[in-house]
């Protein structure tokens, strides 16, 4: 049973399913369970467990009644975090799949001992954060 997961509202589909394909099989050697490119909607599973799902903003917004306000700017309201086993390999992976780095590997000993952390941009701009400890 999935009580609780993420799924990521995106403005260009394609590009972040491309992305999320990519970037979850290198770092948990995952596959989509579902990839509806018509439908704007992909999922992926981690040990039966759902770990992430994509859909399109548009979409939500139709579904939601919010289609006629502005899209959301400005500080990030989300962020999507992966424990990896070495943050500079991992960035080096994700920024060759089309993230973007907006902060390099770093030692992190103020948020807990032996953290080191990265934080990329996927195509739609969605916040990710690499970690080790």
């Amino acid at each position: 049973m999935d009580a609780l997961y993420p799924r990521l509202l995106v403005d260009d589909f394609d590009a972040c399913a491309r992305f999320y394909a990519a970037a979850l099989d290198e770092l948990l050697g995952i596959q989509p369970v579902k990839l509806l490119p018509d439908a704007e909607y992909a999922n992926w599973d981690y040990k039966g467990e759902c770990v992430l799902v994509l859909m399109g903003r548009a979409r939500m917004a139709e579904t939601v009644g919010t289609a006629d306000l502005p899209a959301p700017s400005g500080q990030d309201g989300s962020m999507l975090v992966f424990r990896v086993d070495d943050v500079d390999k991992a960035a080096a992976a994700l920024g060759a799949l089309g993230g973007t780095v907006v902060a390099e590997p770093a030692d992190r000993p103020e948020w807990g001992p032996g953290l080191r952390a990265a934080h990329l941009r996927d195509p739609a701009g969605n916040l990710l954060e690499l970690q080790s400890y």
